[in-house]
């Protein structure tokens, strides 16, 4: 467990909870305070109500919605989150985890409840073929421990800075989806702790329901405390290829060709915004691995494609390096204060035969004051089939496109909310051709949409929230299910 400086601040700043006032719906810090008081359980770690606490809770990486908890919950181990849940379940009162509050819509925040602050969980053991790691632990923590080993996830997000519980409970998309599936789908066993207030253990043979509910269930009924992980041999090197191409359809077609075939370990799409002296740029970023002693044939991996070769920029790097390339970039977008104004961000799942037209059309109306000085405009092409878990709901056809607009409210953009007007339009038009929410974004949704959302997987999901989370009180600010009245 680590115990960052900012947390020890944290302590000293105001006094632990000691118990929970039902009458007055209020935390209470001094038990002569309050005459209906109910005691906390005796815990390892503690639960904190200074405003420094409070205000990171109720915040998240897109700054666009704000609710205040009531307390955090800072575990000093696993049995700490079950000890809690059920005090919660017993008072009435909401949770929800936070890793690292990558979240753009509020999603895990709850207005006077109990945040579950993961960071403390951040344990990573290597096994022959394994890695079981902690919910709160850095994918970037899990790749240098398990590098050392000469082994590796097999799909990490661009970002390594996020926590293990929260890309699992949405997915976990990269550019290696197109080989091995999103994060969830190299999940081998979890340990959860239910909103009944169990703690669980799931995988695909032991309580098959509760697994398939929370890989990617957003919240829904169960916080992940640790993951096993299938894990690969790792490669010493990479070659990194950056082409660059006209238009959208030469580089989806591109795109499509080298999914198809395999021939890249790594293959994602850029669309860079015009400026002053030249339209939209189109790229793709693609990577070869090897063992660092033979390089890969450039001839044979290039052949074919329909890129401009005067532009091929070409490099070999570590394999860590790569897999950290964009550190730099967010160092950068701190520096200049980008990193902390708000990120309306987009994402769908488009189907292939209608990704041309629907980005074309997209990107017509994209400016620097719709997108943001730093915004970024992304396309993950990979087969439907690498992708097996119910909850990641996806378009009927042999190839999907992961299309992103991560926005960011620049100086001289728009108004955030109206960016946030724009992701539903936007949304509304991709749900029209065909396309499927990653939920990740900030799109106001309904609760009757999320259920259109889910299709053949809601009743499954619904049955699951009922018995592992019967008391609704786990992760409101998903949306996914209404308040009972």
């Amino acid at each position: 467990m680590t115990w960052h400086p900012w947390r020890q601040a944290f302590l000293m700043a105001g006094a632990p909870v000691v118990g929970f006032d039902p009458s007055t719906r209020t935390w209470v810090t001094d038990a002569a305070e309050s005459q209906g008081m109910v005691g906390l359980p005796e815990l390892k770690g503690r639960v904190l109500t200074d405003p420094g606490s409070l205000g990171q809770a109720a915040d998240d990486f897109g700054h666009l919605i704000h609710r205040t908890p009531g307390a955090v919950l800072e575990p000093g181990a696993a049995s700490d989150i079950m000890l809690m849940m059920a005090y919660c379940r017993r008072n009435g009162v909401q949770v929800a985890a936070r890793g690292q509050g990558h979240a753009t819509f509020g999603q895990g925040q709850v207005a006077g409840g109990l945040i579950i602050d993961m960071t403390p969980l951040d344990r990573v053991e290597v096994r022959e073929d394994t890695a079981v790691v902690e919910a709160g632990a850095l994918w970037s923590s899990v790749a240098k421990a398990t590098l050392a080993q000469g082994l590796t996830p097999a799909v990490f997000t661009d970002y390594l800075e996020l926590s293990v519980g929260g890309t699992l409970s949405v997915g976990g998309f990269g550019g290696q989806t197109h080989h091995h599936g999103a994060q969830v789908d190299s999940v081998v066993e979890l340990e959860v702790v239910t909103g009944d207030a169990a703690m669980r253990r799931c995988s695909p043979e032991l309580r098959p329901d509760l697994f398939h509910a929370v890989l990617a269930g957003r919240g829904q009924c169960a916080v992940i405390t640790k993951a096993t992980v299938r894990l690969l041999p790792a490669p010493a090197t990479v070659r990194h290829y950056l082409l660059f191409y006209p238009s959208v359809a030469a580089l989806t077609a591109d795109q499509r060709l080298v999914v198809g075939d395999g021939r890249f370990a790594y293959v994602e799409g850029e669309l860079g915004l015009p400026t002053d002296s030249t339209g939209w740029s189109h790229q793709l970023e693609a990577v070869a691995y090897f063992d660092g002693t033979t390089p890969p044939d450039d001839t044979r991996l290039l052949d074919g494609l329909s890129d401009q070769p005067g532009d091929r920029q070409i490099r070999d790097m570590s394999y860590f390096d790569f897999l950290n390339r964009i550190a730099s970039g967010v160092t950068y977008l701190k520096s200049t204060g980008e990193w902390y104004r708000p990120h309306p961000w987009w994402n769908m799942f488009l189907p292939a035969s209608r990704t041309d037209a629907f980005v074309e059309a997209t990107i017509e109306d994209l400016t620097e004051t719709t997108v943001g000085a730093s915004g970024v405009v992304l396309l993950y092409p990979f087969p439907r089939a690498r992708v097996r878990l119910p909850l990641l709901r996806l378009p009927d056809e042999e190839t999907i496109f992961l299309f992103t607009l991560l926005r960011t409210a620049s100086p001289g953009a728009e108004n955030p909310q109206d960016m946030v007007e724009a992701n539903r339009s936007l949304y509304l038009r991709a749900r029209a051709v065909g396309g499927y929410q990653y939920p990740v974004g900030a799109i106001p949704t309904t609760p009757e949409e999320w259920q259109t959302h889910y299709g053949p997987a809601w009743t499954a999901f619904e049955a699951a929230r009922e018995r592992y989370d019967p008391d609704q009180i786990l992760t409101p600010g998903q949306g996914i299910f209404p308040p009972e009245p």
